[in-house]
């Protein structure tokens, strides 16, 4: 049995779970056939599912919607208002539901307010989507991402600071002192 917090103006559908000291503010909306794992935090105005898979540590900003398509990993952050969409040629006279696209949010990745993310893409371990980016491709493990349409503009740690690699191609992260290894336009941990 979960122990979680649902605020009175929000509506869970059946057939949904929920983990232990996962929190759903006001105005949200949870659909059926979706896991949301432990000490996950939703706010105001949020929407899930269906059929949506939700990590541990999870905290999604107010005005959200997740859809149909979409898995996130454990400890992301979503930032407010940011978008998903899940179809790649929408039509209001069309019925696309066979045509979703899926979206994975790796471990660890941050996605900026207002940030859009284009189905079909996977968004790295440790990525750090910027404000208002729109991304349209994949994006690699640890990279920084900016602008519309998304481009790379460098790599941040775990912590997500920048990093700054030296010639020998090792960087350190300015706050936890872990050391990074670039090769073949990939970052690894030490």
């Amino acid at each position: 049995m979960s122990d979680f917090f649902v605020h009175e103006s929000s509506y869970v559908d059946d057939n949904v779970i929920i983990g232990n000291d996962t929190k759903i503010w006001h105005f949200s909306h949870i659909l059926s056939h979706t896991r949301i794992g432990e000490n996950c935090s939703f706010g105001q105005n949020c929407v899930v599912g269906p059929r949506v898979t939700i990590g541990n540590g999870v905290k999604t900003q107010n005005n959200i919607s997740i859809y149909e398509g979409v898995t996130i990993e454990d400890d992301v952050f979503l930032g407010p208002s940011m978008v998903f969409t899940n179809v790649i040629n929408p039509r209001s006279f069309i019925v696309r539901r066979e045509e979703f696209k899926k979206t994975l949010l790796k471990k660890g990745c941050s996605i900026g307010a207002n940030a859009t993310i284009v189905c079909g893409n996977t968004i790295g371990e440790y990525a750090f989507i910027g404000a208002g980016t729109v991304v349209i491709k994949d994006v690699p493990d640890y990279a920084l991402v900016v602008g519309n349409p998304s481009r790379q503009i460098g790599w941040v740690s775990k912590a997500g600071h920048k990093l700054n690699f030296n010639e020998d191609n090792l960087a350190i992260c300015p706050e936890t002192k872990e050391r990074y290894f670039i090769e073949d336009n990939s970052v690894k941990l030490f």
